[in-house]
């Protein structure tokens, strides 16, 4: 069984890098990871700063676990005499997959200019850019073929046939996004956003060949979000997510339902979160945030609903996710810049 598996992972591992079947790395809370999804999306949220980091461990119950990390940094500030402001960001991602420690480390900065519809600031219109360097790397040592197989079992002093070029690379990659976001009838509690982006622009090579045939499939990626107030103490807020590279697409979607703890519903102390979202024919993802400003945190886990239930037989996946946002105390406080939006 150890030597399948290995031979599996080796195969699907040697599939990806040379026909480029697979998906980009992906999170069940992709809210928590805003760059990813849309380099626009940068700045929308009520303050100046925003840290957030999210990590995904998957598939323990099967094979090696892949594990996933995001961390990403976000500053916001007016810019001109206008109603605009401006968000610098950085993304770091980490993905780790499989036996052989296939590896992929992405350094992405970002920048996004909000552009404002009306003189109340309750309407804005943002276009992003993220680009940046990425690495990938494999274990050599730890990839087993058929080829290093006698009939004594396996023999590692034999070769395992395959004739890579490197055990690493790396390429520049860059996407492009525009998003809509405005309150609803003027309400500074009550918003939505829309946005659309456009990933791997440059059409990177992709191949531990060297094959300048093999690129990164370009990834369109649609994203939503709407906040709306139940009552003075409660609230719901709703995100969807859609995105399609080459043959791929996935589609996840759910909400949350916010409630504030604490004498000042204005500012409340503490706000806790349940909800669940589903992502499209694969897995249900029960998710509970607490908020104790300016920190929250962030829990979920995949209930698969797929076919590989039955091979995993456990949960899908973990992710937590930690996020810090605020307002320092520059002149230019984005404070009361901006009305909209607070998610």
């Amino acid at each position: 069984m150890k030597k399948r598996w290995t031979i599996y992972c080796t195969v699907v591992i040697l599939t990806t890098t040379t026909r480029v079947a697979a998906q980009d790395p992906h999170f069940s809370q992709f809210f928590q990871a805003p760059l990813l999804r849309n380099p626009s999306l940068a700045g929308i949220f009520d303050g100046d700063i925003r840290v957030q980091g999210v990590y995904r461990s998957q598939w323990g119950s099967v094979t090696v676990p892949y594990q996933t990390g995001s961390f990403d940094v976000e500053y916001k500030q007016p810019i001109g005499s206008g109603n605009d402001f401006i968000t610098t960001g950085l993304q770091l991602l980490y993905d780790k997959a499989g036996t052989i420690d296939f590896t992929t480390t992405s350094i992405l900065p970002a920048i996004n200019y909000h552009k404002s519809l009306s003189d109340d600031k309750l309407q804005y219109l943002s276009l992003g850019f993220m680009g940046g360097y990425v690495q990938r790397r494999i274990d050599r040592t730890k990839v087993t073929t058929n080829n290093q197989f006698d009939v004594n079992g396996y023999n590692p002093s034999l070769s395992d046939g395959e004739l890579f070029a490197q055990n690493s690379y790396g390429y520049f990659d860059g996407s492009i996004g525009m998003s809509y976001n405005a309150a609803i009838n003027g309400s500074k509690e009550n918003n939505y956003y829309i946005g659309v982006a456009y990933h791997h622009l440059n059409r990177p090579k992709n191949s531990f060949y060297k094959n300048p045939a093999i690129e990164l499939y370009a990834k369109w990626q649609v994203s939503g979000g709407l906040k709306v107030s139940i009552n003075e103490v409660s609230f719901m807020t709703l995100y969807a997510d859609y995105s399609r590279q080459g043959t791929f697409s996935e589609t996840t979607a759910g909400g949350l339902y916010g409630y504030k703890i604490g004498a000042d519903y204005e500012n409340p102390a503490y706000i806790f979160y349940f909800g669940g979202f589903i992502r499209w024919a694969d897995a249900f993802i029960p998710v509970v945030k607490f908020d104790y400003n300016p920190f929250s945190i962030t829990f979920s886990y995949d209930a698969n609903i797929s076919q590989v239930k039955t091979a995993a037989q456990s949960l899908n996946a973990v992710e937590i996710s930690v996020a810090y946002k605020g307002f320092t105390n520059r002149n230019n406080t984005t404070r009361n810049a901006v009305l909209c939006p607070k998610f």
